[in-house]
């Protein structure tokens, strides 16, 4: 029996208007290739860096939410490593004194946070198919970056993708990143090892720049059971980098793992240490806007449950949305996240939308589920108008004009009854043999007959009565 240890490196965008030394534009996503660029970014001799402000304050704000301590003194180191798209064959990063160390997320168990600090990202080397050459885009050079790195404390891919997924609700609440994986915007290296229950960790392997959730769990998956094999056949495991093969779903040697002296760190000599003020990190953190966890607590206690109140509170559009139904006022926190997080989740991922690219209004998803909610109109009903709400539609007019209020005369519904009963002597017949199951014969048709406006559970007992099934 294996037991699987992981760890995290999360790179996170940050959302500032400039890049992290310079006056370049960040937000590069798109842009023709080297529109975004300078002498401080390319790293041209003779230019000097200058600290954005705005990312030191987005990267306090992550480790105030976390819980970790933030330090005093804010210190830049270069790293020293050659690739194809890093333009001065150095970053700027920090690695004596984070910005941030200590913290935690429970994600299903606590994961410890090691460290969190601030650095610049490197080009984008583009490999044209079928070409004997690369091309290289330096707009994301110099983009400000929040490496995140956890302990080894995570200990299954669900867990890790969970721990990602939260990480993302949680920048999106602090609003200092997109963190779009389908942008580059957050991306993750992953460390995996395996041991035996109660026996030192086993040798770990790197599997670098995985760019989804769905990613992340897969090479993961993968990895375990690879590292399972070996280890099982008595052969061992060798540290390396390695990638992932989206189509094949398998992991592939890169080179062997670099360790830190290979990066020859030292100070960066062009950036002095700045203090941070201890009243700008207070007043930071009494900027903070309700973060995830609070978010789900809130919910809880308006009387939505634990698995509903939770599936909002770290989806961030999804939590907004929620937030502007209930001020609607038009139906229970419960009945609004069972159509949001069931119904509408489920239009959206069937179609590969996002709920901002859908036309559904909040005001209007809350009159639909108080439609329902007050028996105004049956479930068959409200799902039968769902596509037209997403378009934009309001469900109280379309009630209103097309005349599908729920049919509560009870001699209307009697009328009915009769009429199918009548019409059905052989399936009354069975029912009063003892078929009793029969009967939902018969509902279907009432149901058909009033369009579905009738209410199942009245119809029901009406045609129990009849029959002489109910006293």
């Amino acid at each position: 029996m294996w037991e699987a240890t992981i760890g995290l490196e999360i790179h996170l965008q940050l959302n500032t208007r400039t890049k992290m030394f310079c006056g370049c534009q960040a937000d590069t996503f798109g842009a023709e290739p080297n529109r975004h660029i300078c002498p401080v970014c390319l790293g041209l001799p003779g230019s000097l860096p200058v600290p954005n402000r705005q990312a030191v304050e987005f990267a306090i704000r992550l480790a105030l939410a976390l819980h970790c301590e933030v330090a005093h003194e804010l210190r830049f180191d270069r790293k020293n490593y050659f690739y194809p798209d890093m333009p001065k064959n150095y970053q700027i990063s920090q690695y004596q004194l984070p910005l941030g160390r200590g913290g935690s997320l429970d994600v299903g168990g606590r994961v410890r946070i090691r460290r969190l600090h601030l650095e610049e990202d490197a080009g984008k080397s583009i490999h044209p198919p079928g070409s004997p050459y690369a091309l290289i885009d330096l707009n994301r050079a110099g983009v400000p970056l929040i490496e995140l790195v956890t302990e080894p404390d995570l200990t299954s891919p669900e867990q890790a993708r969970l721990f990602l997924q939260h990480i993302q609700a949680i920048a999106q609440s602090l609003e200092i990143s997109e963190a779009s994986p389908e942008e580059g915007k957050l991306r993750a290296d992953v460390n995996v090892s395996l041991h035996r229950p109660g026996e030192p960790l086993g040798t770990k392997v790197e599997i670098k720049n995985l760019n989804s959730f769905r990613s992340v769990q897969r090479a993961l998956e993968y990895e375990i059971r690879r590292q399972t094999e070996l280890l099982r056949q008595g052969r061992k495991i060798e540290q390396a980098t390695l990638g992932f093969d989206e189509g094949s779903g398998k992991t592939y040697p890169m080179r062997l793992k670099e360790e830190e002296a290979d990066y020859r760190y030292f100070p960066e000599p062009d950036l002095p240490p700045v203090v941070l003020g201890a009243d700008w990190i207070q007043e930071i953190r009494a900027a903070l806007p309700e973060l995830p966890a609070e978010r789900a607590a809130r919910y809880q206690a308006l009387g939505v449950r634990p698995y509903d109140a939770e599936l909002i509170a770290y989806h961030f559009e999804l939590a907004r949305f929620f937030d502007e139904a209930l001020n609607a006022q038009e139906a229970s926190p419960q009945a609004v996240a069972n159509w949001l997080g069931s119904d509408v989740l489920g239009y959206l991922n069937q179609r590969e939308l996002s709920l901002k690219e859908s036309r559904l209004l909040p005001h209007h998803l809350a009159e639909l589920a108080g439609l329902q909610e007050r028996g105004e109109i049956t479930s068959r009903v409200a799902k039968e108008l769902l596509p037209e709400v997403m378009g934009g539609a309001s469900p109280k007019e379309l009630v209103r004009t097309r005349g599908l209020s729920t049919v509560v005369d009870p001699e209307a519904l009697r009328a009915l009854v009769a009429e199918v009963l009548q019409n059905n002597p052989s399936i009354v017949e069975q029912i009063r043999g003892g078929k009793h199951q029969a009967l939902n014969a018969l509902l279907g048709q009432v149901m058909r007959l009033s369009q579905g406006r009738a209410q199942p559970e009245r119809v029901r007992e009406l045609l129990e009565t009849a029959l002489g099934l109910r006293a």
